[in-house]
């Protein structure tokens, strides 16, 4: 399995703000979906930021997403390991595959795919 990118999930209701003040240090919008809006920067498009007011379609917002190469794998380490998943793997209408699982600090990782 091979780690694509991590990108830190910022929980806020100030999209806009947030857009212009990440605009400030090179960012910018590559993603909006209305609830989360995903930032990078042009020249290393994996530098990436999302802001999100919540999850869509799931119970809680993630701190944090890992995209990986074989989602279904992660899911079934994480499984095999005993960590807790948060969101069952389901596939989402916009095109991704996930599950969230927490880590040992009680942190929500949205661990993905794309289709």
């Amino acid at each position: 399995m091979t780690v694509r990118r991590v990108v830190p999930n910022i929980q806020s209701e100030a999209a806009q703000e947030s857009r212009e003040f990440y605009g400030l240090l090179g960012f910018e919008e590559v993603m909006n979906h209305g609830w989360i809006m995903t930032l990078a920067s042009p020249s290393i498009p994996t530098a990436q930021i999302s802001v999100m007011t919540s999850d869509k379609t799931a119970p809680v917002t993630p701190d944090m997403s890992v995209e990986v190469d074989d989602v279904d794998a992660a899911y079934a380490v994480m499984r095999k390991s005993g960590a807790e998943i948060v969101h069952p793997l389901q596939d989402e209408e916009w095109g991704v595959r996930r599950f969230f699982v927490r880590d040992p600090s009680g942190q929500v990782v949205n661990v993905l795919g794309h289709r």
